[in-house]
């Protein structure tokens, strides 16, 4: 069993921004930016390591419901753009990242992460929900 799954099963604790049926979206808890987001799969292939490797209707799910938070984290994060990047090497778990960006550097997983408090990763989170239950 994955990370990510003890995360969607609640064995570990998240700082969630939206979920559905299929897939989740929680803040990852080493940032590169304010609002770095992290989307999972749930279903059917919670452990698929491999982005390619889902079908094609839970990738093309998986692209919309990360539009859906990458709109919510746009409306709630200041930033230019939000960026998506798939590396899947850390965590065998399928995932997309989406990193609010001010510049394009942002984007660099060399970066240094942030430490964020607790308080300040539970408002961060709580302002992406809130803007994208906004958007449902």
């Amino acid at each position: 069993m994955t990370l990510f799954t003890r995360i969607i099963n609640g064995e570990i604790p998240s700082y969630k921004v939206a979920e559905n049926d299929k897939f989740y979206a929680f803040l990852d808890i080493n940032p590169l930016t304010k609002g770095h987001t992290l989307v999972i799969p749930k279903l059917p292939e919670p452990e698929a390591d491999y982005i390619f490797d889902l079908d094609d209707d839970t990738l093309s799910e998986m692209i919309v419901f990360a539009k859906q938070v990458a709109v919510g984290m746009k409306k709630a994060i200041s930033c230019k753009r939000i960026g998506m990047a798939v590396l899947g090497m850390e965590v065998n778990h399928v995932h997309i990242h989406l990193i609010p960006l001010k510049k394009e550097s942002d984007m660099l997983f060399s970066n240094p992460k942030l430490k964020l408090e607790p308080a300040e990763m539970a408002q961060i989170a709580n302002s992406i929900a809130i803007a994208i239950d906004g958007e449902a």
